[in-house]
């Protein structure tokens, strides 16, 4: 397997036609999208992997061997397109990318070390990275800009507030501080949150290195826990006739005949696409006309644009036979449970992920519903609470009712029944 940094999510329609070629010549054909808004591809062999590693650097997808596993960078993918954000993130995405690269010792941070900027609507916030720039209107006693930013840490409000000319340098100091704090600490984290003290302790060395503006009134990180309001599907409204159209892969799998005419489709617009970290993709700058039109034939492809479908929010790792580790083909026993499920996801739905094994690897942050392989069938965990199942039929109909987004939908044992008939 190759996974593929893409900062922001932000994709060329050229990039994505490669990506989709590339799939389909040396690898498995499928381009999975990852809950960091990147991609990977499996099936590659050990004489094919130099072949696609140069194929990804000519289309400009490996601008640093180096520093390519620290290139981890959250934006939000509907900044600028529907009229909720503050800011426009993809400058600085880009300035984050040029820094976090130029900086020979930030090669040591952990692959699993994770920026994320934030457009103001707080979409990134609930994924937790370990470094998060959330802009804020200033206060009436402020002046200059009318937009600052919070850094937040592990996503705790560090209390520091930078200009946005300055929101770069601010979260390049955090990661310097995380490596100095976990030397200190003789530690081998991997993220923020598992140093001892660790938002604390950075937040203190990140100091006048960071060129803080002040110090705020605490940002409470919020965002929307309805699956389909993090991600929108179908048309979204933008400045006067210009659109997106927001489609999701079934269970974040895009076949590469899928990629080009989502390429195809981004020519028709601004010649871009912006993956999401819900496993979506975003075509933006259509006219309403043209993109009508390319909803429909994206549709026709196998790709959801339906925010009502019962795909929304269903995630599944690898499974067998892609991962020696899984117990189970999660891939194929989600499909047949979606299949069973007539009713779309209820408002506020959580999101729902299949593992084949304890690690549960791609579970989306916050609170899930995560279906567990255990060998002799499903354990459902949601909130706390486990049910195990012997079959799908059972498996379904526990899920079904676990993705209340109260605390206390978890059914017992007794509360389930059977899932509704296919169609």
């Amino acid at each position: 397997m190759a996974r593929v940094r893409v900062p922001g999510g932000i994709l060329t329609a050229s990039q994505v036609r490669e990506l989709g070629a590339t799939a389909a010549s040396l690898g498995s054909g499928v381009i999975e999208l990852t809950s960091r808004a990147n991609v990977q591809v499996r099936g590659l062999s050990g004489e094919t992997e130099t072949e696609f590693a140069g194929r990804m650097a000519a289309a400009g997808l490996l601008p640093s061997a180096t520093h390519e596993r620290v290139r981890n960078i959250l934006a939000s993918p509907m900044a600028g397109l529907d009229g909720y954000g503050l800011i426009e993130v993809a400058p600085l995405v880009r300035e984050l990318d040029l820094a976090l690269c130029a900086r020979p010792a930030l090669s040591e941070l952990p692959g699993r070390f994770l920026f994320a900027i934030d457009d103001g609507r707080s979409d990134m916030t609930p994924l937790g990275a370990d470094v998060t720039l959330l802009p804020t209107p200033r206060s009436t006693s402020s002046h200059g800009d009318a937009v600052e930013g919070a850094l937040l840490l592990a996503g705790e409000d560090s209390g520091l507030r930078v200009n946005l000319a300055g929101a770069v340098p601010a979260m390049m100091a955090a990661a310097e501080a995380f490596l100095a704090e976990r030397s200190a600490q003789n530690s081998t984290a991997w993220r923020v949150s598992e140093l001892n003290d660790g938002p604390a302790r950075i937040g203190a060395r990140i100091g006048s290195a960071a060129a803080p503006s002040g110090v705020g009134d605490t940002v409470v990180p919020g965002g929307a826990a309805d699956v389909r309001s993090r991600h929108p599907l179908g048309l979204v409204g933008g400045r006067g006739e210009r659109v997106a159209v927001v489609v999701m892969p079934p269970l974040g799998r895009l076949t590469s005949a899928q990629a080009h005419s989502l390429a195809a489709a981004a020519e028709a617009g601004d010649g871009e696409i912006r993956l999401t970290p819900w496993r979506g993709a975003v075509v933006p700058g259509l006219n309403r006309e043209d993109a009508e039109l390319w909803l429909a034939r994206l549709a026709a492809t196998g790709l959801v644009t339906d925010p009502l479908s019962p795909w929304t929010g269903v995630t599944a790792c690898a499974g067998r036979p892609g991962c020696a580790k899984s117990l189970a083909d999660v891939q194929a026993d989600a499909a047949r449970s979606v299949v069973l499920l007539v009713d779309p996801p209820p408002a506020g739905a959580l999101p729902v992920h299949w593992a084949g094994c304890e690690r549960r690897c791609g579970r989306p942050s916050g609170r899930a519903v995560v279906v567990v392989a255990t060998g002799n069938g499903y354990r459902v965990d949601a909130d706390g609470q486990s049910v195990h199942c012997a079959g799908i039929d059972e498996t379904t109909a526990t899920v079904a009712c676990s993705r209340s987004s109260r605390p206390t939908g978890m059914p017992r044992r007794a509360d389930v029944r059977d899932p509704p008939a296919t169609r």
